[in-house]
Parts: C-alpha cells; structure tokens; sequence
C-alpha cells in the first residue's frame, strides 16, 4: 500500500503541473470568461452543442458572446482541476485510514486537501466576479502553492532518513528560505502582471518602448469598481508600470538565487545537495531565456505557456533544495 500511495502521490502532482499549465493556457488565450457560470457552461453540465441549447444559452447571457472553443478551454480546465481535487481528497482519505503507521504523513495530505477547496472557492470567484485581478492572481498562486505541497509529500514519502547530516548545510537553510521567498514574490508579481493583462504593454528590451513614466503607486491598483475586468481595466500607465517592475524583480530574482546557489554549491559537501543547487540554475537560466523570448517575439501563445510552466518547474526545484537543506540540517 506503501508503494503505491507513493505512485498516487507521483501522479497527483503530475496531474496538477497539468491542471496548471491549463489554466495558463485558458488565462493566455482569453478563455476565463469562456462559460459565464460556475460550475456549469451556461446552465449546462457541459459545453452546449446543439442549436436549441446554444440558443437558451445565448438567451440566458445576452452580455456573453458565446464562444464554443473558449467555453470548451475553460470546461476542460475544470474536469482536469476536479479530477485533481478528487485525488487529493483520495490522497487524505488514504492518509487518515493508515494513519497508524508512523511513516505515514496525514497533515501534509489534510492540508493539501483544505488548500484545494479554497482553490475551487477561487476558481468559482475568478468566474463570478468576471477576472477580479487579486482573485485571478490568488487562484494562481493556489496552484502553485498546491504543486508545492505535493511536492513535499512526495519528498516525505520518499527521501530516507539522514543519519548525522552535512554540517556545511546548516545555517543555509534560512538562505534558502530567502532565496524562495524571492522567488514567490516574483510568481506573484507575475501573477499580477497575467490578472491585468498588462503583458503586451511593455515592448523592448531591456526596458519599455513607451515613453511613459514608470509609477509605483499605480502598480498596486486595485480595481473594485468595475463589473468586467476582462482584457484589463487599468491605465496604460499602470500596466506598463506592473510589467517594468516585473522585470525589475526579474533581474532582483536572478541575482539572489544565483549568488546563494553558488555559495550553497561550494560550502555542500552532500552531491544531492549540489545537484539540487545547479537544477535550480538551469531552471533559472531557462525561465530568463523564455522572459526574453516572450518580449522579443512579441508575446506569441506558446512561449508564454512555456513561460508560466517553467516558473512552477523553479518553484518545485527550490521547494526540494529546501527541503534537503532542512532534513540535513
């Protein structure tokens, strides 16, 4: 049972990389609004596909353009997010039946299993405040943080005790933490940039074309008044101002974690632990490759896909060297 809860966990997390790349590709080709209803299309279980059913639905949402492949981009997100919420509930249920095993975590699972409720509440919330910025941004982030978790308990499930630890570890764990903590603020900021969708408002590298002066105060808008927010409703200013700190924090990102690599890489004497610093440059190096591409050719689908792909892939390789650090310390 050991064994396969283990697989369970694998393919869990596996399913939630995917249920994230979704929802990026559903957010980066403007499909959020692509059924007006929660959890249904448009009063339907599914997308409505014959004409007596198009026509209900176009009568029930005379303000929504119906649009079939939109409306099938966000249902497909949806069965994926709940067959993932249904494996994680599997995955608790599991946890609490052989909770009598000291090997076996349960508040790892319960946690997940509590994040992933929210996480449908912010999915439900996207929908029916029509893109609401900080709740777009916050069902990003829920994604994230649930690959995360499941990141650990795979980690928890499978790495074996460590008898008397890498004493050049110790003290780099809470550089570690730093570099993380970094790294999340950039995601969010990230996530921010995606919710107002201020990406195609900075062209040029390495700063905007625009002439435009950059305005921190109006990055931290918070739209409230607005009954739509779909394709953004701040100022050209303000989106410009959202993607310049974007970069700026980039730059700020790439700095941190390559000098603590570094010094985590030359000071480790575990090789598990060197080989989750250079996983953690290579992600790195391969996400700044793709920022670039994204603005060089001007925004085109799949790289920004790649984009928001890459950003969990360095997340999870930080969440493992944290974890090493942590268990060796």
């Amino acid at each position: 049972m050991y064994k396969n809860y283990k697989n369970w966990v694998l393919a869990t997390g596996l399913l939630a990389l995917l249920v994230v790349g979704l929802g990026a590709y559903t957010r980066l080709s403007d499909a959020g609004l692509g059924c007006p209803d929660w959890p249904g299309c448009y009063g339907f279980l599914t997308v409505p596909k014959h004409e007596a059913d198009i026509a209900l639905a176009t009568q029930s949402y005379p303000d929504m353009m119906f649009e079939t492949a939109k409306a099938w981009k966000e249902m497909i997100h949806r069965y994926f997010a709940g067959a993932l919420g249904l494996l994680i509930l599997a995955l608790f249920v599991l946890a609490f039946v052989k909770r009598h095993y000291s090997n076996t975590p349960v508040k790892l699972p319960l946690a997940l299993l509590l994040l992933v409720i929210f996480q449908a509440a912010l999915g439900m919330w996207t929908v029916t405040m029509n893109l609401q910025p900080l709740i777009v941004m916050g069902h990003l982030l829920g994604g994230f943080s649930i690959l995360s978790l499941i990141t650990l308990l795979y980690l928890r499930l499978t790495t074996k005790p460590i008898e008397g630890g890498d004493s050049s570890a110790k003290g780099y764990f809470s550089l570690s933490l730093v570099a993380l903590a970094v790294l999340v603020i950039q995601i969010a900021l990230g996530g921010w940039l995606a919710a107002n969708y201020a990406a195609p408002h900075c062209n040029g590298l390495p700063l905007c074309s625009y002439a435009q002066p950059f305005s921190l105060s109006s990055v931290f808008q918070l739209p409230l008044e607005h009954s739509n927010y779909e394709y953004g409703v701040l100022s050209q200013q303000a989106r410009m101002s959202i993607h310049l700190l974007h970069r700026i924090w980039a730059l700020v990102t790439c700095v941190v974690l390559a000098l603590i690599m570094w010094r985590i890489y030359s000071q480790a004497q575990s090789a598990k632990i060197k080989h989750c610093t250079v996983s953690v440059l290579v992600a790195l190096l391969c996400q700044i490759s793709l920022g670039l591409a994204v603005v060089h050719w001007h925004f085109p689908l799949g790289v920004a896909l790649a984009h928001n792909l890459m950003a969990a892939i360095l997340l999870l390789t930080m969440v493992r060297l944290c974890y090493y650090l942590k268990a060796r310390t």
